[in-house]
C-alpha cells in the first residue's frame, strides 16, 4: 500500500481563476455571492448565486475545440492544466500516462448544453438539436476531455453522487493510487449549473437563501448555488520524492457511507460513520484533527445535523476543533463542492490559516461548535477532514495530513 500525496492543484472558481487566487480570497473571507448576471432576474424568485465571472473560453480554447465543450468541461480542463503544470509531471516523457487515472465528479454534467437543447426543442418547437449535444452534456465529458488532452490511458470515469461527487472522485482516485491499480491520478470535480432550468428546480425545493449563505448561523435561510472546478494530481510519495516534486499535502484516508433512509433529510449517525471511517482508514485519532471543512450548506436541516455528527465522532475533542464552511464564500457548487473545498483544506495545512465561515451574525444554540466566524484564524493544522454529505444520503469524507 502506497502513501498518496497531492503534487498539483488547479481551480477556476467564483473566488478566482486559479488555485492561488481562490485561496487568497478564502483566507481574506471574501464572498463571491451576488446578483446573477447571466439569467433574466425577473424570471427568478431569488436572483443570487456565486458565478465564475469574466471567464473567457476563447482565452483557453480555439473555436474548433469549443464546439465540443460545455462550460462544465471548459472549467475542468483549465483547472486540470494548472494542476498538471504545478505538479511538474510530464506524462509522456515519464510514461506515466499509460496508467494514470482520471476521475472527475459532477452532479449534473453539461447543464448549459441540456438547458439550451430544452429551450430549442420545447420553447422554440425546433426539432433540430446540435449534433454534438450528447458529447457535450454527458456527465463523463470532463473526465474524457482531460484524458484526451493529456494522453492519460489509465482508468477514466465520472462519479455522480450529487454534492458528494468530487469527494467520491478523489476518494476513488486515492484508493487506486494507494493500491497500485493506477500509478497516478488526475481527480477533482466540476459544475456549471447556473441555468434557468436548474435555478427554477432548486427554487421549487424551497431550500435557496434569499440574501446570502450563512452556514451554522441563527439567521441562515438556505443554500446559494455556485459553480466552478478544482482538479488535483495524486501520485505515490515515492514517485513524488523521486521527481523532487513539491508535496502540497498527503491524502491519508477516505471514509464513505450511505444513510439508506430519507432522500433529502440527513442522518447524524451515518454522517458520523463516514468521518469515523475516514479516521480509521487514515490511522488518525480524533485528537489529531485540528480542522474540519464542513459540508455546511446553510440549510435548517444540514447544519445542526452535521454539528451533532461531529460531536458524535469527536466527543470532547469537538470543542477544540476549528470548523468552517467555505460555501459561505464560493456558494454550493454541488458536484464540484468538495474539490473546491479541498483547495481550502490544503491552504490551511500549508499556511496554518483557517478560512472563516463568512456572513456569520448570531450563533444558533443547535450549532455549538467553533465555526471561525467572519475572520480567518492563524493556527497550526496537523491534519484535517473535508466533509461532503449529499442528497440521497451519500457521504464522503477525506482525511489529509500536512506535507512535513
Amino acid at each position: 500500500m502506497h502513501r498518496v500525496v497531492i503534487t498539483g492543484m488547479g481551480a477556476v472558481t467564483p473566488l478566482g481563476h486559479s488555485a492561488p487566487a481562490t485561496w487568497k480570497s478564502l483566507r481574506e473571507g471574501r464572498s463571491a455571492i451576488g446578483p446573477i448576471t447571466t439569467l433574466p432576474r425577473e424570471a427568478l424568485r431569488f436572483g443570487i448565486a456565486a458565478e465564475v465571472r469574466d471567464f473567457d473560453p476563447l482565452a483557453h480554447f480555439d473555436e474548433k475545440r469549443l464546439i465540443l465543450l460545455d462550460r462544465v468541461s471548459q472549467l475542468a480542463l483549465v483547472a486540470a492544466r494548472e494542476a498538471i503544470a504545478q505538479s511538474g509531471v510530464d506524462f509522456a516523457h515519464e510514461d506515466l500516462g499509460e496508467n494514470t487515472a482520471v476521475v472527475i465528479g459532477t452532479g449534473v454534467g453539461g447543464e448549459q448544453t441540456h438547458d439550451e437543447a430544452s429551450r430549442r426543442l420545447y420553447g422554440e418547437n425546433n426539432p433540430r438539436l446540435h449534433p454534438l449535444t450528447i458529447v457535450r452534456l454527458m456527465a463523463n465529458a470532463p473526465a474524457c476531455q482531460i484524458s484526451i488532452e493529456h494522453g492519460l490511458r489509465g482508468p477514466a470515469f465520472a462519479t455522480v453522487s450529487a454534492c458528494a461527487s468530487s469527494n467520491h472522485a478523489i476518494a476513488q482516485a486515492f484508493h487506486m493510487v494507494r493500491s497500485g491499480v493506477a500509478d497516478a491520478a488526475v481527480a477533482g470535480g466540476t459544475e456549471s449549473c447556473i441555468t434557468l432550468g436548474t435555478m427554477k428546480a432548486w427554487e421549487a425545493m424551497r431550500v435557496l437563501a434569499d440574501d446570502t449563505c450563512r452556514p451554522f448561523c441563527k439567521q441562515r435561510r438556505g443554500l446559494v448555488l455556485g459553480e466552478g472546478a478544482a482538479v488535483f494530481v495524486l501520485e505515490t510519495l515515492e514517485n513524488a520524492q523521486r521527481r523532487g516534486a513539491t508535496i502540497l499535502a498527503e491524502i491519508a484516508g477516505a471514509g464513505m457511507s450511505a444513510d439508506a433512509g430519507d432522500i433529502v433529510y440527513p442522518s447524524e449517525a451515518v454522517a458520523a460513520k463516514a468521518m469515523q471511517r475516514a479516521l480509521a482508514d487514515a490511522q488518525l485519532t480524533p485528537e489529531s484533527i485540528d480542522y474540519i471543512n464542513a459540508h455546511g450548506t446553510g440549510t435548517p436541516a444540514n447544519d445542526p445535523t452535521e454539528t451533532r455528527a461531529i460531536r458524535r465522532t469527536f466527543g470532547a475533542h469537538a470543542d477544540a476543533l476549528a470548523v468552517s464552511s467555505t460555501k459561505s464564500m464560493h456558494g454550493h457548487a454541488l458536484g464540484a463542492a468538495g474539490a473546491i473545498e479541498l483547495v481550502a483544506v490544503i491552504g490551511a495545512l500549508r499556511d496554518g490559516v483557517i478560512p472563516p465561515t463568512a456572513n456569520f451574525v448570531d450563533a444558533d444554540p443547535e450549532c455549538d461548535l467553533d465555526y471561525v466566524p467572519n475572520t480567518a484564524r492563524e493556527m497550526r493544522v496537523r491534519a484535517a477532514l473535508s466533509n461532503s454529505f449529499a442528497f440521497g444520503g451519500l457521504n464522503a469524507v477525506l482525511a489529509l495530513r500536512g506535507s512535513a
